[in-house]
């Protein structure tokens, strides 16, 4: 894992430099393309010897074109330089890293919040305050349901967890009584 970091560290930040004021604007469409170079039948075609870094490109593009993202030339350059020094299963590596970038220009950063229930948008909106007092910034937050969390919930900013869950409770309980 660390291999794939190290690999798309380069792409990532040439990708902001160049992007500048319009980095927030290009996010989206490296996440999408991360997402199609996910796809296995996309990796197969692509490692297949018969087919061309060209070709790739291009179905890679008319894929994105039929799912309404259009690529800038900044995108489009990432895609091919990629795609030319065959680090296509990096790309959602780099996507990752340049959102970090990205995000960290702008002083936002993106948060998932694993709640064993369903929340509601106005309490969404108390927790997110809440959230960012403590961690000190804006935060961007993606709400996953999790039952197993049985109550509370876990919130994963960057690498730092605060975890409220009954589950952890239980856990650290368990841990408690055993020691």
């Amino acid at each position: 894992m660390a291999e794939i970091a190290t690999l798309a560290r380069p792409y990532a930040e040439a990708l902001f430099k160049a992007a500048g004021a319009d980095a927030a604007a290009l996010k989206s469409q490296v996440v999408a393309l991360a997402a199609l170079a996910a796809d296995p039948v996309l990796k197969q075609f692509a490692d297949n010897p018969k087919v061309s870094s060209d070709q790739v490109f291009d179905v890679v593009a008319g894929v994105a074109l039929q799912q309404g993202v259009s690529l800038s030339p900044k995108a489009g350059n990432l895609l091919r330089a990629v795609l030319e020094n065959g680090r296509l299963a990096a790309l959602p590596e780099i996507a990752a890293q340049f959102a970090t970038l990205v995000n960290a220009d702008s002083g936002v950063s993106d948060a998932l919040v694993e709640s064993a229930f369903p929340i509601e948008p106005a309490q969404l909106s108390e927790v997110l305050a809440a959230l960012e007092k403590r961690f000190g910034r804006r935060l961007n937050a993606r709400v996953e349901v999790r039952p197993d969390l049985i109550g509370g919930i876990r919130v994963t900013v960057g690498d730092e967890v605060l975890d409220t869950s009954v589950k952890a409770r239980l856990e650290q309980m368990k841990l408690t009584l055993a020691a």
